[in-house]
């Protein structure tokens, strides 16, 4: 058993929803983005393994996060628009609160992992913007922010249980897929990557020639041997007008 420190858990998916098993069925075109799509169709059949996985967990009695609904909701914005690319590990293990974007959770999930704290706490000190006290961070990525776990499902109050069941392989065609963009003069597409902590730092090699940002993570156990004080909002947005792209505006809605 484990215990939530949420003081706001989702509701299930509403009866008649697609599964994971359901999931597994539909075209990549009805998953996500048809660029998305496109660029993953050679690991199609990765996808189908990995999402008929999940739901042999689900038959097994498990709960899977994040719902089915939204485990591949990163992809859902158009690969065109990525500009900045955060790598989390993979979602949070609590119910109610993993919903899809790496660090983000739902809007009303109190209070918000620690993680996130400190990333809010970090963006005080580097830009002078006040922390808030939800976790919804769709502003950034309906700005081109591709805010992706490497590994997109886990057993709820399991950490890392569904790494190496197929998902690093739809990721690392993900992030090669980014790397790869460009534009009709052949120049690529701007792009920064953020890589904070061991494992995120593990796709830099997929990224050839793309700046990144890198540090420890922010998770309590290591923010203090080198996340504070990196300032990753500044060096980011100073790193995409290198490359001819518009500035991230940081700042999320005091109320999403």
């Amino acid at each position: 058993m484990f215990e939530s420190d949420a003081l706001f858990e989702l509701e299930q998916e509403p009866a008649g929803s697609t599964g994971f098993a359901g999931l597994a069925q539909l075209p990549l075109a009805e998953l996500m983005d048809p660029d998305w799509a496109a660029a993953l169709s050679g690991v199609d059949a990765q996808l189908r393994s990995v999402l008929r996985f999940a739901a042999g967990e689900v038959a097994a009695g498990h709960q899977v996060l994040p719902a089915p609904s939204n485990v591949l909701r990163a992809f859902r914005q158009p690969l065109a628009d990525v500009k900045v690319l955060i790598v989390g590990q993979d979602p949070y293990p609590t119910p109610g609160h993993a919903v899809g974007l790496s660090f983000a959770v739902d809007p009303h999930v109190r209070p918000i992992p620690r993680s996130l704290a400190n990333i809010y706490r970090e963006l005080e000190a580097d830009l002078g913007i006040p922390p808030r006290v939800h976790g919804d961070l769709s502003a950034w990525a309906g700005q081109g922010v591709l805010l992706l776990n490497r590994v997109m499902t886990v057993r709820a109050g399991s950490a890392g249980s569904h790494r190496r069941k197929g998902w690093e392989d739809i990721t690392t065609a993900a992030v090669e897929a980014l790397g790869a963009r460009r534009s009709p003069d052949g120049s690529p597409l701007p792009l920064v990557a953020v890589l904070w902590g061991k494992d995120a730092e593990s796709v830099r090699t997929l990224l050839p020639g793309v700046p990144a940002v890198s540090s420890a993570h922010p998770s309590p156990l290591s923010a203090s041997r080198g996340f504070f004080g990196s300032r990753p909002f500044s060096r980011v947005n100073k790193l995409l007008r290198e490359q001819g792209a518009a500035d991230v505006t940081w700042e999320l809605p005091a109320v999403p």
